[in-house]
């Protein structure tokens, strides 16, 4: 089981709706080194993700949205926070939206304890492959505010380690 899951989303050929495969790009290469963390670009999502969700004890899902604030605004929402969000959010132009991996994932009671969405106001959707300035300036903050929460989650036993160790 995998403890920490990052989940990048987006479309990264619509500008700014692709921060967050852009942020997992970018923290698959600094965080290459923790076995703890698995840092996956989730592109524009689909069901295949399912078993991602299955295997993770803790999930941080990055991704724009409509926050009506300022472009390259960052809001993070923990747990049942992320849950209300995401059930107020318009329905996703994407095959398959988070609503729809998370009610998934409650079926088979294999949804993350531990969920945190780190959102970002985009300033434009339209076609183009680069994140607009005021995104570009908010992919240090996105990077440190996963850094912060994977160093502050404590690590966790797994069960069959204590079995070993008795």
């Amino acid at each position: 089981m995998t403890q920490s899951v990052v989940l990048g989303v987006g479309n990264v050929l619509l500008t700014d709706d692709g921060v967050g495969v852009h942020a997992a790009r970018q923290l698959q290469k600094l965080l290459q080194q923790r076995t703890d963390v698995q840092v996956v670009d989730g592109g524009t999502l689909s069901f295949t993700l399912s078993p991602l969700l299955e295997s993770a004890q803790r999930l941080i899902v990055l991704d724009a949205a409509q926050l009506q604030a300022s472009p390259g605004t960052v809001r993070t929402f923990f747990d049942r926070q992320f849950d209300a969000f995401l059930g107020k959010a318009k329905l996703s132009v994407h095959e398959v939206s988070l609503v729809d991996l998370f009610d998934i994932a409650r079926l088979t009671n294999t949804l993350p304890a531990q969920r945190v969405l780190i959102a970002v106001q985009p300033q434009i959707c339209t076609w183009g492959e680069s994140l607009t300035p005021a995104l570009n300036t908010a992919m240090a903050q996105i990077v440190s505010i996963v850094k912060e929460l994977l160093d502050a989650w404590p690590p966790q036993c797994d069960p069959a380690d204590e079995v070993d160790k008795a």
